[in-house]
């Protein structure tokens, strides 16, 4: 700790060098973050549970093909508010490989999806790690690997253009308000690397590493080498290991624990700073957020104060996914949403979370959303259904068919499309148990996004007029 108020009291005025300075202390952060429990998170046991409103479905997107909007995408990500110093902050932080952007429309995917929390007050701090395949709804677009939010941001040129809408998708993924982005191009990666002159990683066994570019594979024998950028990037991203995306998400940690070593352990501090000018030509260019310089050194600064005991690590690992295949073929990691959610709870706590949706509130983003419905009679009254078709369209539905359907004492629900506040209204005014709800996502966008069929108990006691 003595460490770092002396740098608080020596701390230069020159911009150049604060920006190097501010660097180092996140990048201390960080490694803190993803220390603290990852075996445990990683070796957990996986149990399949349903969530109404957090469905996963497949897409057909493939490689270089534009999505099209199944809704207008809403998107509100307003400039930041000053940051008080005392209240909850969450950053999203994205990783991205722009040289995988080719062609003058093209635009790249996340490679790398973090959220970064801090609670001054309760001086806790934690990170959620969100691998790439995760299958989540996108705001106006339908059911996407996470990494594709950033790319359709960036390719129908939305306000705020890739984080937007990638800061968007986390939002409604877990649940929180997210304040901040930060995105950082792998090339800048690159180059602080080169800049501190490379981390140090220990191999007990062969390694095959494959950097950027053609006809560069090779395998490192056994023993401790010093990486430079570019083989610390193939390290970091290596998805072909035994432990595929998960083992890999290992490595990015301690690749982060690397540079905050390197960095402290090595005094690489007063070179950094003598040579700040040019490091922040190099790096400057491969770096885009929202927060201000000035917010980076306070959230820097309130971090450090942070005992390690106090900093909680999460990765979305095996024990909240299932791996699975969707229909066109592409691997996915199909979340858990109960799991995933108790996760989150975890971590941020009832005061860190978005504030329920009012009823209010849930009827207006209903006819916002516009669900399409199929409405299906399974109970004891004839005609139940075309009364609740005709009630829902009042409702903000869109009904496209309507019919008998298996007989049945309870109302059920399945769940075909990008609809989850349609989902949420439909479970909640009708009295739909988890057991009820059904998921069976297609990639037919003619097909409703809901199917209902109406029970016994709709037909004994319900609202309509």
């Amino acid at each position: 700790m003595r460490f770092f108020e002396s740098i608080k009291q020596n701390f230069p005025k020159d911009w150049a060098t604060r920006i190097i300075l501010a660097l180092v202390l996140v990048a201390s952060l960080v490694g803190a973050y993803f220390a603290h429990n990852l075996v445990s998170r990683l070796l957990a046991g996986t149990t399949a549970f349903t969530l109404p409103g957090d469905p996963v479905v497949s897409t057909t997107e493939e490689p270089g093909e534009e999505a099209v909007p199944t809704s207008e995408p809403v998107i509100n990500l307003p400039d930041p508010d000053p940051w008080d110093g005392t209240s909850r902050i969450n950053i999203l932080i994205m990783g991205l490989d722009l040289r995988d952007a080719e062609g003058e429309d093209a635009a790249p995917r996340s490679d790398t999806m973090i959220l970064l929390t801090m609670d001054p007050l309760n001086n806790t701090a934690a990170a959620i790690a969100i691998p790439r395949d995760m299958w989540v709804g996108i705001p106006g677009y339908g059911y996407y690997k996470i990494n594709t939010a950033y790319r359709l941001g960036e390719l129908n040129d939305l306000p705020g253009g890739g984080p937007a809408l990638a800061v968007q998708t986390v939002e409604e993924f877990l649940g929180v308000p997210i304040d901040f982005y930060a995105q950082v191009d792998f090339q800048a990666f690159v180059d602080f690397i080169d800049h501190i002159n490379g981390i140090k990683i220990t191999f007990d066994e062969p390694y095959t590493i494959d950097r950027r570019g053609k006809w560069n594979t090779e395998v490192l024998e056994p023993g401790t080498y010093v990486l430079d950028g570019e083989y610390t990037l193939a390290y970091a991203r290596d998805r072909h290991s035994e432990g595929d995306d998960f083992d890999r998400s290992a490595r990015q940690l301690d690749v982060i624990m690397k540079i905050r070593d390197r960095i402290l352990e090595f005094n690489q501090l007063p070179s950094l700073v003598m040579n700040a000018p040019a490091i922040y030509e190099d790096l400057s260019t491969g770096i885009r957020t929202n927060m201000s310089l000035n917010q980076i050194i306070q959230l820097a600064w309130k971090a450090m104060d942070i005992p390690y005991e106090n900093i909680q690590m999460v990765v979305i690992g095996p024990s909240y996914i299932t791996i699975e295949t969707s229909p066109d073929g592409l691997n996915i990691l199909r979340p858990i949403p109960d799991k995933i959610r108790l996760l989150r709870d975890e971590v941020f706590g009832i005061g860190g979370l978005i504030a329920p949706v009012t009823e209010g509130d849930l009827a207006s983003r209903v006819a916002a959303e516009a669900p399409t419905i199929t409405v299906l009679n399974g109970s004891y009254q004839t005609g139940l259904e075309e009364t609740t078709a005709e009630w829902l369209r009042q409702q903000g539905f869109v009904v496209l068919e309507t019919g008998v359907g298996p007989t049945t004492a309870i109302t059920e629900v399945t769940l075909q499309g990008y609809a989850p506040y349609g989902l949420s209204w439909i479970a909640e005014t009708f009295g739909i148990a988890a057991g009820q709800r059904d998921y069976d996502f297609t990639n037919d966008r003619t097909q409703p996004d809901l199917i209902l069929i109406l029970g016994d108990d709709w037909a004994y006691s319900n609202p309509m007029p």
